[in-house]
C-alpha cells in the first residue's frame, strides 16, 4: 500500500503531485461542537481539592503566615530649603582630581 503512495505521484503531472495540506482546520461550527464537547466533559471532573492540598474550607488547616510591608516606609518628606552656596555644591559633586593636577 505504501508502494502505491508514492507511486502515484511519479506518473502524475508536477501540478497534480504537490502534497495534500492535510492542518485542521474546524471552522465555526467545529469550534463551536468542540466548546460544547469541552464544556460538558468539564462538568464531569470531580469537584475535589487536588491531593496534597489542604482544603480551604477546613479551620485547623496549616496556613502560611501573613506579613506586612508598608510600601512606602522608606519615604522621607522633602520639604524646600534655602538654596545653599553654590561654590561648596559644585565642588561637592565634581569628580575627584587626577594626581598630578590642580583643583
Amino acid at each position: 500500500m505504501f508502494a502505491l503512495i508514492k507511486a502515484r505521484p511519479a506518473g502524475m503531472p508536477a501540478a497534480a503531485a504537490k502534497p495534500i495540506d492535510h492542518r485542521f482546520n474546524p471552522g465555526r461550527a467545529g469550534l463551536a461542537v468542540m466548546l460544547a464537547l469541552s464544556c460538558s466533559l468539564a462538568g464531569c471532573l470531580p469537584a475535589t481539592t487536588p491531593a496534597g492540598r489542604a482544603d480551604p474550607a477546613d479551620p485547623a488547616a496549616n496556613v502560611a503566615g501573613a506579613g506586612y510591608r508598608s510600601t512606602i516606609a522608606p519615604y522621607t518628606a522633602l520639604r524646600p530649603v534655602e538654596p545653599g552656596p553654590w561654590l561648596e555644591q559644585n565642588r561637592r559633586v565634581a569628580p575627584a582630581p587626577k594626581s598630578g593636577q590642580q583643583e
